[in-house]
């Protein structure tokens, strides 16, 4: 197992080092490891903007939301015993559409408090964090008072219902250019976290990362029944709250920046399952999140596969990728 987690190490490296050499812009490979080394070309100032303000933080974006997705796919469907959970089904990511819907088709882009004024990529970000916080929030309250999971896993459905009707009046009272710029935005990207928005996009996704695997052994213990866990001391509320504190955390942050990333979450944790052929969270959380990297990064260079400098959206690509992962599992199920 250790060999296959050490082959999607150098598998990541590399698409890492492609998403940085790869671009809707052809730009040679001497001159961009000049550039990366902290020199200019002459005679293309534009270059240095291009990877380094451009490329290198679209990569990163692109892996950490990878692995993030991947995480957060992996501790729910855990955590439910249910093989088709992914970060939507608690409705966290409706919550953070809900937001960005309020801004755009209800505001018109433009939010002011006083004589504090906020508008364009800054406001959707802070509308989609708020959003899937707020569901959260609720979620986390919600699960102190309902002790099925079953019946927490129908109360995140319900609230994407509710949300998405939500969603559908705005859209209906809102303006041409409104309704546009929800659209686009919902058709997700890794473009969109400039090189400013880097460090913070980083932290809270490094943070969500780390808390996760704090929570590997009480799911391996979860895998045995929630009795057999409790006889090892697992406290089964504590680590219910753990888990929706950080898939929270995890898909608001990659929702807000990147917008709504389908399937990464729903097939990623399935695709390690079949590579490395086991259930314990301690070799397969970290395969989850190279896997999810991988993914996402094979994306990022599909988007760019157009050469007239536009980018394919991300949402048009992860189902043809994460779709046939999902009918192969339901099948399979079927077949037992």
């Amino acid at each position: 197992m250790k060999t296959k987690l050490y082959l999607l190490a150098l598998s990541m490296a590399l698409l890492s080092v492609a998403n940085v050499l790869w671009g809707s812009l052809d730009i040679p490979l001497r001159d961009v490891w000049q550039i990366l080394c902290g020199g200019e070309v002459e005679g293309h100032p534009a270059w240095s903007i291009i990877i380094l303000e451009g490329r290198v933080p679209q990569m990163l974006t692109a892996l950490l939301t990878g692995t993030a997705l991947g995480t957060c796919g992996l501790l729910l469907q855990t955590a439910f015993r249910n093989p088709l959970a992914g970060p939507s089904i608690l409705g966290i990511d409706s919550g953070a559409n809900l937001g960005v819907a309020i801004v755009l088709l209800l505001l018109g882009g433009t939010a002011s408090i006083g004589s504090l004024t906020v508008s364009g990529h800054l406001l959707v970000v802070i509308a989609a964090m708020a959003g899937a916080l707020g569901i959260m929030a609720l979620l986390m309250l919600l699960s102190r008072l309902l002790r099925s999971q079953v019946m927490l896993l129908i109360t995140g459905v319900i609230i994407s219902y509710v949300t998405g009707s939500i969603i559908q009046l705005l859209n209906y009272s809102a303006t041409e250019q409104g309704v546009f710029s929800f659209v686009i935005w919902g058709m997700g990207n890794f473009s969109s976290v400039g090189i400013e928005r880097l460090p913070v996009f980083c932290a809270l996704s490094v943070v969500g990362l780390l808390l996760a695997l704090l929570l590997v052994k009480p799911l391996d213990a979860l895998l045995l029944g929630d009795r057999y866990a409790e006889n090892l001391g697992i406290k089964i509320g504590h680590v219910r709250q753990m888990l929706l504190l950080v898939t929270g955390l995890l898909t608001a942050t990659t929702t807000a920046f990147c917008g709504p990333i389908s399937f990464i979450g729903l097939a990623v944790p399935h695709l390690a399952r079949l590579a490395l052929g086991t259930s314990y969270h301690r070799t397969l959380m970290p395969a989850t999140m190279l896997i999810g990297a991988n993914l996402a990064l094979m994306c990022n260079l599909l988007s760019a596969l157009p050469r007239d400098g536009s980018l394919i959206p991300i949402s048009v690509i992860t189902p043809l990728i994460g779709a046939p992962v999902v009918l192969h599992v339901i099948l399979k199920s079927n077949k037992n």
